[in-house]
């Protein structure tokens, strides 16, 4: 059974920074695509970043490239967002998701979360100013 399982959320003053951790068991960690999406209240869900095990391939929001950093640690099955600089507006509910196998070579859109396959259960982050 695939679990993923956020971490790391919390509040944090405007500019600083938080890592949300998202920890994966139940899949052989060698092919898939995780992504991290958020959804503040009363708006659409949306991507943030996406990293790709088949090329290491990272992808992000415009809204968050510069700030944010997506890495994986495959020994640790796991995926981080190391989170920099963070706005107001960055408050939200974090969730990662999965794609297993990865459809990304197959070109599937890394911010299109009907693409994802399994989710976590999320992580609040709020950002006050």
């Amino acid at each position: 059974e695939v679990q993923l399982v956020e971490s790391g959320g919390g509040l944090v003053q405007a500019g600083g920074s938080l890592r949300l951790s998202c920890a994966a068991s139940g899949f052989t960690f060698d092919d898939y695509a995780i992504g991290w999406f958020r959804q503040a209240p009363g708006k659409e869900r949306e991507g943030v970043s996406c990293i790709s095990s088949s090329d290491g391939s990272t992808y992000y929001a415009d809204s968050v490239k510069g700030r944010f950093t997506i890495s994986s640690d495959n020994a640790k099955n796991t995926v981080y967002l190391q989170m920099n600089s963070l706005k107001p507006e960055d408050t939200a509910v974090y969730y990662c998701a999965a794609q297993v196998p990865s459809t990304l070579t197959y070109g599937s859109s890394w911010y299109s979360w009907i693409t994802y396959d399994y989710w976590g259960q999320g992580t609040q982050v709020t950002v006050s100013s």
